[in-house]
């Protein structure tokens, strides 16, 4: 017989080889930040981001008469355009039935205004009379709609009635 044969049960317990675990025992974490950044690299593509518009107030001046003293300009200098209770949009008297239908009857109302400015431009002024019961985002597209057109001065009253 060869050696190999020979050799005893006790002689293999001793060759016997003890199995140890030396993985560790930790998570890794690699895969998990790999899809946060791609998450967040997602939504940044994703939203969208919108310019804020907004009108520049002047802050008032002390000297400056209160609004009932103020002498209102004549009518010529005015346009003026009501909102309804039921968000109906009305330029001098004639209905606005659209955004774009709007800008052209401010335009059409600025370039016929028969005062001018003394720099030679037509009428500035736009008045704004809401109803209480207007939607707001209907008033800030009238006021939106002024500001493209160049009105200047902005008149806004809230009526209940006209």
């Amino acid at each position: 017989m060869s050696d190999t044969a020979q050799i005893s049960a006790e002689d293999q317990a001793v060759l016997t080889f003890e199995h140890k675990d030396d993985s560790d025992h930790e998570v890794d974490m690699t895969p998990m930040i790999d899809c946060v950044f791609l998450l967040l690299i997602f939504f940044l593509v994703t939203a969208s981001f919108q310019l804020q518009k907004a009108l520049e107030v002047p802050a008032p001046e002390s000297q400056a008469p209160s609004p009932q003293q103020e002498k209102l300009e004549s009518d010529e200098d005015t346009i003026t355009v009501r909102i309804d209770a039921d968000n109906t949009i009305w330029v001098n008297d004639s209905q606005a039935i659209s955004e774009q239908d709007l800008l052209l009857k401010i335009r059409e109302a600025r370039e016929n205004a028969k005062n001018l400015t003394p720099d030679g431009r037509p009428a500035h002024i736009l008045e704004v009379k809401a109803d209480g019961e207007a939607r707001h985002d209907v008033v800030v597209m009238v006021l939106d709609a002024g500001n493209a057109e160049g009105m200047e001065k902005v008149r806004l009253s809230a009526a209940d009635d006209y």
